[in-house]
């Protein structure tokens, strides 16, 4: 089983890729798109969205990270993702999924689903154009609309040389409203040789073992799910292996926080790290109550010492327990 920590625009950052592989479980990272239309960007645009390239492409806990690329003209998408993995990337991700309308209204992510011949076109360049080792993956839905042609979307991504496929198990329509069809991903491995990973509404243990079940994939990708549970990957990872596994507590939620340097990084805006924490309270609070009362405390605090103090006061000196004493 692969677990992989999944781009979600806006969200997964290099210090929330960095927090939450720290934690542990996940075998790969894969970046927020880096919006491509007919240059090659200079070295510093790669850099910038993934610090990990000056890391020979890995997290500091040494999870590696492929960065992804989003737009519809092949061979500037071929030319940034040679450039790419010069750079360091482990790999290069293509993404088919993003449901933004600003996006697709440009004629990127997830309208694509409604061209599979220019689909083929984008992965068959960027594959041609990165080295034999490096892994060129796309990530798409099960359609725009609906998924009548998904089959035709999955032929296409093969046929063009794709290493492998994770599918969202929902269409652009659906948006993120649950249920994600995982079913519906089953009856694609019969079309295809490559790894499919599936993706969606994995928001528990028992979520990521009935989405195996009813996707057919041993491989899954986790998105907002990992953000309301940090230490899911782990979580996971530890049940498949059938070892004990204590669950991450609030305090050292908090903890782990405070330690990501997400406050002490002087080229960020004084409001992000309280911007990014209000943010990240709002999946906290699927899985831990007491989120409600701090995000509650710091929704009008932008000054990230004030943020830092109301943090510290809720972390109590926290005493941290043995599957996270490597952060102690």
């Amino acid at each position: 089983m692969k677990l992989i920590l999944a781009p979600m625009e806006g969200v997964v950052d290099f210090k929330m890729r960095q927090l939450l592989t720290n934690l542990g479980g996940f075998d790969l990272c894969v970046t927020e798109f880096i919006r491509v239309v007919d240059l090659t960007f200079p070295r510093r645009v790669f850099i910038k969205t993934c610090p990990e390239l000056l890391n020979n492409g890995f997290t500091e806990s040494g999870t590696p990270v492929r960065i992804q690329l989003l737009g519809q003209v092949p061979h500037a998408l071929a030319a940034n993702a040679r450039k790419a993995v010069m750079l360091g990337s482990h790999g290069i991700d293509l993404n088919f999924g993003c449901p933004a309308k600003t996006v697709n209204k440009s004629k990127g992510g997830a309208v694509l689903l409604k061209e599979p011949e220019l689909m083929y076109q984008i992965i068959k360049a960027v594959r041609e154009s990165v080295p034999d080792e490096h892994e060129v993956s796309a990530k798409i839905r099960l359609g725009f609309d609906d998924d009548s042609n998904t089959a035709e979307i999955v032929d296409a991504v093969q046929s063009a040389g794709a290493s492998s496929l994770a599918i969202h198990a929902r269409t652009k329509r659906d948006g993120y409203k649950p249920p994600a069809y995982w079913e519906k991903i089953k009856p694609l491995l019969e079309r295809v040789t490559i790894p499919i990973v599936a993706n969606g509404e994995i928001w528990q243990v028992e979520d990521a073992y009935r989405c195996q079940e009813r996707s057919g994939c041993s491989d899954l990708m986790l998105g907002r799910g990992a953000l309301a549970t940090p230490d899911l990957a782990a979580k996971i990872k530890a049940h498949r292996s059938n070892k004990s596994y204590k669950p991450l507590s609030w305090e050292n939620v908090i903890f782990h926080i405070l330690h990501s340097s997400m406050h002490q990084d002087p080229s960020l805006s004084e409001k992000y790290f309280s911007s990014r924490t209000k943010q990240w309270l709002g999946y906290l609070k699927l899985q831990y109550p007491q989120a409600n009362d701090l995000f509650d405390e710091i929704r009008k605090i932008k000054r990230k010492d004030e943020v830092v103090s109301v943090l510290e006061k809720y972390a109590k000196c926290p005493s941290i327990d043995s599957n996270h004493n490597d952060l102690a």
